[in-house]
Parts: structure tokens; C-alpha cells; sequence
């Protein structure tokens, strides 16, 4: 369990103001001048050192991404992005981060900003998340007038300005280079890698584009050292990671905890336990609605770490635990899901456009068991068509909850489709005795 002194988000619950006098007082902007100071480089190696893996859902480590920047600029200027299109059902981790420690992410812009040799730092905030942003828009006006960003930020010699770009509220452009088109004032689909946004990005300048979360953990570890923060968790899954905990549990929350707990221990200590008792558990998907499902046999070891979730077959994805108890359809809810990636494609690769369609329509009918066993594998190779096949991950992401219902409930279904066609012949038998 995380001490209480190796907690970063100190405001996380809301009990504190969001204002930069309590920020400071929380320890937020404490020494950012020596910081900036101390040279991109440095900053670049000690959030190497951490072990920081990206948080918002593909785990690349954050260092190493900083890194593929060049190192002096040219003719064309470097940006950071912040991508705060937290779209993903069930995560509400930047949100809350933006709601009551917008000082934390903003501090961040500026050591990440000094590593990728950025003067300018563009944060994309969902379209749904009006509030987040009028907060966000207040932070970031307090941090200029305290000359914290902008010309000479925190008395540092590095010059930054932030901006907020509001989206749509697309969920493509959770993905970063779609996140750049639609930064661009273009349809939010994305681009052929490479070129990657390090040499070629926003503008076709030089672009590092990170989650919030991510940004938002680098000052502590600047402050205390990536030692500490790579103390914390597990080898290759260091630190510490806000969980968000829905479904059918006593308490939903957003908690703080460090890498590599148990998800029982998550879910029984912060959440007070599955509805009913944890006997009564179904399956979680552990890592937002992307990522394949765990059944309760999974679920009572499983750590909640990279390395970890990826052996028991699913991911960490955005650490959105979403718990599903006995009296869930688990058939409708994955058909659920296959309906919301089908209406959020972008359209662009035809895998994923035709799959998902025929991925959702498949499980329509197989909510009600009206389909042949024969066609439980036609699903399961349409799913394998569309992963790896598209541009981005959306294709990935609408194949992997379906393969983890093939994969853990596969007889679940085939006795699904027994019952209903018994429940036809008996249909059909006084029609055949009239006949």
C-alpha cells in the first residue's frame, strides 16, 4: 500500500482549493527555477531514471520519448501538446487532475516543455470537459500573473505559454496525431507513422505529445529524484498511478496507489468491495473499455501493472477498473462496447470501418443467443483482421474486448445460442404438427 508521504496528488479528493496559493502551499512550483535550471538533459535523464511510463494507456516510457526530439531547433519551433481528450469509458483520471491540481499539470508543462527545447505548450482538452477547462483557463491566468509562464517563467530564463485547445469531444482524437490534425483545424483522423511528431508533428514542426497525468507526476520526481519514484511499484512498472474504480462496487472512486497492487486490495480497500460480496464477481476490465476483460479467477492475484496484466492476457490501458458483478449480461455489455467503437471510428482504414460494424452487429444477435456456434469463430477472426491492421489503435481497441469475451466466455455463449435454438424448434414444432 502507498504511504501517505509518496503521495503525489495531495488534492486528488477535492478537499482542498485548485488555486495557486493552495497549490504553493501543497508544495507545487517549490524550487522550479533551479530546476529549469539545472538544463533539458537533466530533466530528460531523471524522469529516465523513474522508470515513468506514459499513463495514458500505451506505457511508452516518458524519458525516451523525450528524447526523439532533436536537440537544438531549426528553422521550425518545438512544441509540447498535453493530450487531455480523456474520452476513454470509465477514465476519469485527468479530469480530476485538471478539476483540483491544475497547478500540477501546468508546473509539468514547463519541465517537460524545457526537455523537448518547447517554448510553446498547447493542451487539448475534451469538448465535454467545460468546467475542467474554465478551472484550467483560471490556473493557467494565475500562473501568469505570478510570472510563473511565460517571458522568464518562474524566473527560470525559459520562456513558455500555455494554451488550451478545446475539442469536439471526439474519441479519435484521443489518439495523438488525429489530437494534431484536429489541433490544425482539421477533421481529427490519423496520420501514417513515420514521420513520428518528434521530427514531424504540429505544423510539421518537432512535437512531443503527452498525457496529463504523465505531465503532471514529473515535478515531484524532479524534486525528490527519479530514485524515489523507481522505488516505488515493480521493475519496469515504477511509481505510482491514479485507478479509477466503477461498476459494481460499494464506493466508486479515484484513487491514488502505487503500481503493481493487487486489484483486489484496490478494489476491496478504496472501493469497498464488489456489490454483494467478492464472491459475487463477475469480470473487470482493468484498464478502460479497450482492453480485454479478466474473469474472477484472474482477478483474485492479478497485480495491476504493465507487465502483469499484459501476462494475464488484457492491459493497464488508463488504470479505469470497471467491475462487473453476476448480474451483468457480459455478452450485451461487450456488444455495448463494439457499438461505441463502431460509432467512434473515424472512418479512415477500412478494417476498422467495415469490422466494427460487423463486430457489433454479430454480438447484437448474439445477446440473444440467434446465431450458430460456427459463427463465434467468424467473430473472432474479424476481430484478428482488424487488430494490427489499421493506422492507430481504435481498430485494437475494438477487437480486444471482443477476443476477451471469446476468450473467457466462449461456453457461456454457445450455451446462449443452444438455449435459443431450442427455444425456436419449440416454436416451430406445433406449426410443423398443423402442417
Amino acid at each position: 500500500m502507498l504511504a501517505d508521504k509518496d503521495r503525489i496528488f495531495a488534492n486528488l479528493s477535492g478537499e482542498g482549493a485548485a488555486s495557486l496559493k493552495a497549490a504553493r502551499a501543497r508544495g507545487d512550483w517549490k524550487n522550479a527555477a533551479k530546476i529549469v535550471k539545472k538544463g533539458g538533459d537533466w530533466i530528460t535523464q531523471t524522469v529516465k531514471l523513474s522508470g515513468l511510463r506514459g499513463r495514458g494507456g500505451a506505457g511508452f516510457p516518458a524519458g525516451l520519448k523525450w528524447s526523439f526530439m532533436p536537440k537544438k531547433e531549426g528553422d521550425a519551433p518545438h512544441y509540447l501538446v498535453v493530450n487531455a481528450d480523456e474520452s476513454e469509458p470509465g477514465t476519469c483520471k485527468d479530469r480530476d487532475i485538471m478539476r483540483r491540481e491544475p497547478h500540477k499539470l501546468l508546473e509539468g508543462c514547463l519541465y517537460a516543455a524545457r526537455a523537448c527545447g518547447a517554448h510553446c505548450c498547447y493542451i487539448y482538452i475534451r469538448g465535454e470537459f467545460i468546467a475542467e477547462r474554465e478551472i484550467l483557463q483560471k490556473a493557467i491566468d494565475e500562473a501568469y500573473a505570478a510570472k510563473l509562464l511565460g517571458r522568464n517563467a518562474a524566473s527560470s530564463g525559459w520562456d513558455l505559454e500555455v494554451h488550451i485547445h478545446h475539442g469536439a469531444g471526439a474519441y479519435i482524437c484521443g489518439e495523438e496525431t488525429a489530437l494534431l490534425e484536429s489541433l490544425e483545424g482539421k477533421k481529427g483522423m490519423p496520420r501514417l507513422k513515420p514521420p513520428f511528431p518528434a521530427l514531424m508533428g504540429l505544423y510539421g514542426a518537432p512535437t512531443t505529445v503527452n498525457n496529463v497525468e504523465t505531465i503532471a507526476v514529473v515535478p515531484e520526481i524532479l524534486r525528490r529524484g527519479g530514485a524515489w519514484f523507481g522505488g516505488l511499484g515493480r521493475q519496469n512498472n515504477t511509481g505510482t498511478k491514479i485507478f479509477c474504480i466503477s461498476g459494481h462496487v460499494e464506493k466508486p472512486c479515484v484513487v491514488e496507489e502505487e503500481m503493481g497492487i493487487p486489484l483486489r486490495d484496490l478494489i476491496e480497500t478504496y472501493a469497498g468491495g464488489v456489490r454483494g460480496g467478492w464472491e459475487n464477481l463477475l469480470a473487470v476490465i482493468p484498464g478502460g473499455s479497450s482492453v480485454p476483460l479478466i474473469p474472477k479467477r484472474i482477478c483474485d492475484t492479478v497485480r495491476m501493472d504493465f507487465d502483469s496484466l499484459k501476462d494475464a492476457d488484457s492491459a493497464l490501458g488508463t488504470g479505469a477498473v470497471i467491475v462487473m458483478d453476476r448480474s451483468v449480461d457480459i455478452i450485451a455489455a461487450i456488444a455495448g462496447i463494439a457499438h461505441f467503437y463502431r460509432h467512434e471510428s473515424c472512418g479512415q482504414c477500412t478494417p476498422c470501418r467495415e469490422g466494427a460494424g460487423w463486430m457489433w452487429r454479430i454480438l447484437t444477435r448474439m445477446t440473444q443467443g440467434n446465431a450458430e456456434s460456427a459463427e463465434i469463430d467468424a467473430l473472432l477472426d474479424v476481430s484478428r483482421r482488424i487488430e494490427g491492421h489499421t493506422i492507430c489503435g481504435l481498430g485494437d481497441a475494438a477487437a480486444w474486448p471482443v477476443q476477451g469475451l471469446i476468450r473467457h466466455f466462449r461456453p457461456l455463449m454457445e450455451e446462449r445460442i443452444r438455449e435459443f435454438s431450442a427455444r425456436a424448434g419449440d416454436r416451430d414444432r406445433p406449426r410443423a404438427a398443423a402442417e
